[in-house]
């Protein structure tokens, strides 16, 4: 064997025994939930598709009507919760995306599935806090037909946030686009998502100049502060993570 095989082999070797870096994309876990999001989605619209219309155009008109949890049908309350969960998820993939791509020591330490998993569990936790604490203070503050209507409109949010999160999450994972113009697609979709919110909070519960000012403050307490302090602690999470495993 000649000089310049046994460089070129051990060049070879060398190479092979470099590990690749993860990446999302290689990851059938993260496939194999986008295309369930996928066949999902498509299939809740192939079935519910004049349900969810009359869902946005009873949120922007704020209509007061029958409540959809009394109207609805087993089917359809599956539906929608399966459309809740599928929000979460892909909530839950994007800060997956977001957090191995600026602290790629994560999948070093801890499985990338199991990493995906906790992700998931946080949202969902997120979202049921989120959901008993609006019951609660609406059952304090207000009466129990506007609560019923604010919840029916929150949930109608968070249908059709999944929808728009699962190309946001396509783009993440599939699409080499830099990090800093996902974020910002991201804060615009977050930004348009609590414009709505604090819209269906002026219809349902200001009738007063002093009302505005309280809703004010309860929409910084309850949207703005909750998503700074998820932040932060899924940072305080990650680094635990780390120094743990």
């Amino acid at each position: 064997m000649t000089l310049l095989g046994i460089i070129g082999g051990t060049v070879a070797e060398t190479i092979q025994s470099i590990p690749m870096p993860y990446t999302p994309r290689m990851d059938d876990v993260v496939t194999m939930v986008l295309l369930c999001c996928f066949l999902v989605s498509a299939y809740i619209l192939s079935r519910n598709r004049k349900f969810l219309y009359q869902l946005v155009k009873d949120f922007l008109l704020n209509r007061e009507r029958t409540s959809i949890f009394t109207t609805s049908t087993a089917t359809d309350m599956r539906y929608l919760l399966l459309l809740i969960v599928q929000t979460c998820i892909l909530a839950a993939l994007c800060l997956f995306d977001y957090f191995i791509e600026t602290e790629p020591a994560l999948v070093e330490h801890i499985s990338p599935t199991a990493l995906f998993g906790i992700y998931i569990g946080i949202c969902l936790g997120y979202l049921f806090i989120k959901w008993v604490l609006y019951s609660f203070l609406g059952w304090i503050f207000f009466d129990t037909s506007r609560v019923s209507l604010w919840m029916e409109s929150y949930s109608t949010l968070l249908y059709y946030l999944g929808f728009a999160l699962f190309p946001l999450a396509l783009a993440m994972v599939f699409l080499n686009l830099e990090m800093q113009t996902n974020v910002i697609i991201a804060l615009i979709l977050a930004l348009f998502t609590k414009i709505l919110i604090f819209y269906k909070w002026l219809k349902l519960f200001c009738s007063k100049i002093y009302g505005c000012m309280l809703l004010i403050l309860y929409f910084c307490a309850l949207e703005i502060v909750p998503c700074l302090i998820l932040y932060r602690g899924m940072i305080q999470l990650n680094e635990f993570l780390i120094i743990k495993f």
